[in-house]
Parts: structure tokens; C-alpha cells; sequence
């Protein structure tokens, strides 16, 4: 075993020589977490990819200090906060021509045989929360969209934005009080 390794860091680091078996393993959930980022399915491509490429040139490097997901998710993170701040992209995103429409969002809930009736409600109450989302702050955002869509825990969070996991929380619960009060003003707790 080279010198200052661990078995588990030998073991992550062979997983990251795989390249191709990684990139299959984890591109859905990187391109979903960018998409539901962004709402631009051009731009979730190309950041996705830049993910990859920028994991590939830096595999050699990887330690195995957190899950390759988690290194993964942590590229993909920076990327998109880059994108967002970046003024090259400014008129891009605002210009949302091949942007997702927050209507369209409740066309991927699965179908759970329920009526048509309750199949409405479902997509009109995500549409309500992804158009929630979209007045949240950056990291605010970024922490919802990394618990709830791809369901990481709070120390993955942490691991993929940066964050102490203090944080995340904070960002989290006030992601989620936001949400709350646009989604059901009455107070309804459903959400």
C-alpha cells in the first residue's frame, strides 16, 4: 500500500481510474441536479460534461476524502455557481429559450395510478414549489435542490457546496420556510 493511504482512498481512487463506468454511474444525477439548477437543458448538457472533463483531468489528484459522488456533485456545484455568476451567460439565462418551464416540472412525477384529478393537483403543487424556488438565494437553492431532488444527506451537502453543515441547515430551513409561505399562505402545512 503506497505510503499515507488508506485501503478506502485505494479503493475510491479505482474507482475514479474507471472513467467510463463512473461517468455512467453518475452522470444522470449530476445532469439532473444542474438542470433542476438552471432550467436550461442546453446549458445543463454542457455543464454536466464540463464536469466529467474536469474530473477526468483531475482524477490523479482525488484523495478519497469524501465519495466520488460527492466529488462529483462538489464539481458540479462550482460549475454551476460560476455559470450563474458569469456575465458571458447573463443574456443566456435570461433569454431562457430552451429554459423548463415550471409547469413542465410535474410532467416527471411518476405516474402513481392516482386520478386524473389528484395527478393535476401533484403537478400544479410542484409546479407552485419550483416557482418558489426560483426566488430563494443561490446557496439557498442549491442546498434544496441537493436534498430534495437528489436526495443527499446534510453531510453530503456540506461535503459537495463547501459548507459546514450548520449552514447547510440554516440555508435549508429557510429555504424550506420560504417555500412553505409561498406555496400555502394559509398555512397549510403540506408542503
Amino acid at each position: 500500500m503506497p505510503a499515507g493511504r488508506t485501503a478506502a482512498q485505494l479503493l475510491a481512487a479505482q474507482e475514479v481510474a474507471d472513467f467510463d463506468a463512473l461517468v455512467a454511474q453518475h452522470r444522470a444525477r449530476i445532469f439532473r441536479y444542474v438542470l433542476a439548477s438552471l432550467r436550461d437543458y442546453d446549458a445543463a448538457e454542457t455543464i454536466t460534461q464540463d464536469t466529467f472533463i474536469r474530473a477526468y483531468r483531475a482524477r490523479d489528484g482525488f484523495r478519497g476524502e469524501s465519495s466520488v459522488g460527492t466529488w462529483l456533485m462538489q464539481i458540479a456545484v462550482n460549475l454551476v455557481r460560476s455559470h450563474v455568476s458569469s456575465s458571458r451567460w447573463r443574456f443566456w439565462r435570461q433569454a431562457e429559450r430552451s429554459g423548463v418551464d415550471a409547469a413542465e416540472a410535474g410532467d416527471w412525477l411518476a405516474d402513481r395510478g392516482g386520478s386524473p384529478e389528484d395527478t393535476a393537483a401533484a403537478r400544479e403543487q410542484v409546479a407552485a414549489v419550483w416557482r418558489a424556488a426560483e426566488s430563494l438565494s443561490e446557496r439557498q437553492r442549491t442546498v434544496f435542490l441537493l436534498r430534495f431532488v437528489e436526495d443527499m444527506d446534510l453531510l453530503e451537502i456540506a461535503a459537495a457546496t463547501g459548507m459546514k453543515e450548520g449552514t447547510v441547515k440554516t440555508h435549508l430551513f429557510r429555504a424550506l420556510e420560504t417555500i412553505r409561505t409561498q406555496v400555502s399562505p394559509q398555512g397549510n402545512e403540506n408542503v
